[in-house]
């Protein structure tokens, strides 16, 4: 059997448990189902850092975001003088190429790949225009990407404003059977699909959104704790308006399809490998850099580590035949973003770098858990899971949630500093402590946590609304990269 291919597929803001084969009915996502029937399903796989860079950066470095330098998102910041995965799979005689968002800096670093094919989102502030910008030059749509007029980072929606093929999802899709046709067929392939939806702008095709006009989704949850929240989660609160319930089910009707646009387009794809003959000798992975917490607990978007944004898909299917990967697996051990990197390497028998944190998800014996962390100062947030609890420290105002993973997987009810928990609250606060690191080591005085006093709530703003894009041709100009353009 020939060296295997991988395609490592990528979504954006993509919930764990928002597949048809995690038991939600208010879903479509026929095509991944799939996949994972011929493979394996991770359930209970986390994002380390549930922020779009410093996730990226596990999932690229194999490692945990201490070693790789961000917890907070830094667009400025270089690639990590560490192995790269694209690097390691090229350096071991492969051919490299990506499809999408790389979210790095400088925008055009191709971070190991020999060939990127680059959409990134509208930030030409970075240094641009992105191959999708140049593309709609060329078919006389120069500046007209974003003037749907929707917000990259709200949830606001309409249907997409230009043709099909002009949508990021369906054009990401098509350059990447075009990069599997123009392959060189002397050497394996490692692929990267890296699409940048369901995150926001919420514009799916029309005839997407109409589907979904009429679908029950599923109601907010709430817990008992939500009135009472932490300074960093009250934070992220006020940062988006309130929608009432009616108004959220529209939201998210409008949000799933654009994951059901993704599940569709990846028939594409997997059809190009089968019509080339790659696909029996082609492993798939599927997972995305965090979730999105879609008005749960009053609250949106991601850099929070409760199970909506902190939990995401992942899904392996090996080359036909793999014992690793049996197929209609379900795997519950604990994974991390940083685990993909040994997992890939693993599978197609190359060693891994020394620097990867992660451990091989096929080979390597279980982690008994999982530490991830979110922001710094007074949005500062930390983790530590086990197969049964989950321990978040919030250090302004020194405020804890535990909440039992196995009874209440929807995080309703927090059982911190209660008589009944408190042996498991040490154990999992002595574990925590133990991967603490820089300024956190302040908030803590003889192995006890004590972070310190919250400030004030600032008066919410949002001048830029959450990053709008204007019309992009003329090209914008490029500025401080530093400053981060999003989320108020």
């Amino acid at each position: 059997m020939p060296r295997p291919n991988i395609l490592m597929i990528t979504v954006d803001q993509w919930p764990g448990n928002l597949l048809g084969l995690a038991g939600r009915t208010d879903i479509d996502t026929p095509t991944l189902d799939q996949i994972a029937r011929n493979g394996v399903y991770f359930p209970n796989a986390h994002s380390e850092c549930p922020i779009c860079i410093p996730a990226r950066r596990s999932l690229m470095t194999g490692a945990a975001p201490r070693q790789h330098g961000d917890r907070i998102f830094q667009p400025a910041l270089p690639r990590p003088n560490l192995p790269l995965l694209a690097d390691v799979f090229r350096q071991s005689g492969y051919q490299t190429g990506a499809v999408g968002k790389l979210h790095v800096h400088p925008a055009r670093d191709r971070i190991g790949f020999e060939e990127v094919v680059s959409y990134e989102e509208g930030r030409p502030q970075l240094g641009g225009p992105d191959d999708w910008d140049i593309w709609l030059a060329d078919r006389g749509q120069a500046g007209l990407g974003y003037a749907h007029g929707m917000s990259n980072n709200s949830y606001e929606f309409r249907a997409w404003h230009l043709d099909e093929a002009a949508h990021p999802t369906v054009w990401q899709a098509r350059q990447m059977c075009r990069m599997i046709q123009r392959r060189d067929p002397t050497r394996p392939a490692f692929w990267h699909l890296s699409f940048n939806f369901p995150h926001p702008p919420i514009v799916p095709l029309a005839d997407y959104l109409s589907a979904y006009q009429d679908r029950d989704m599923q109601t907010r949850l709430t817990g008992e704790w939500d009135d009472d929240l932490p300074y960093a989660l009250a934070r992220v609160r006020q940062s988006w308006p309130a929608l009432d319930d009616a108004s959220l089910q529209r939201v998210r009707r409008a949000f799933h399809a654009q994951c059901t646009l993704i599940d569709h387009q990846l028939r594409l794809v997997i059809g190009t490998l089968r019509e080339a003959l790659l696909l029996d000798n082609t492993i798939i992975a599927f997972t995305s850099d965090h979730g999105d917490m879609l008005g749960d607990h009053g609250l949106y978007a991601k850099r929070v580590l409760l199970d909506g944004s902190a939990r995401v898909p992942l899904i392996l299917m090996g080359v036909a035949g793999c014992e690793r990967l049996k197929p209609g697996g379900t795997d519950t051990k604990l994974a991390g973003l940083q685990d993909i990197m040994p997992t890939l390497l693993d599978l197609a028998e190359i060693e891994r770098p020394d620097s990867c944190t992660g451990v091989s998800l096929v080979s390597d014996p279980p982690r008994e858990s999982l530490y991830c962390e979110a922001m710094e100062g007074a949005m500062a947030m930390r983790m530590v899971i086990d197969g049964h609890w989950k321990l978040i420290w919030y250090p302004a105002g020194n405020h804890l949630h535990l909440f039992d993973r196995i009874t209440d997987p929807n995080e309703t009810q927090n059982l911190a500093d209660l008589p009944a928990t408190v042996d498991i609250q040490a154990r999992l606060t002595e574990t925590l402590i133990s991967q603490l690191y820089g300024e956190d080591l302040e908030w803590v005085v003889d192995s006890t946590l004590i972070g310190f006093d919250a400030p004030e709530l600032p008066a919410p703003q949002n001048r830029a609304l959450s990053g709008q894009r204007g019309l992009h041709y003329p090209q914008p100009p490029e500025d401080d990269p530093s400053k981060i353009v999003g989320a108020p």
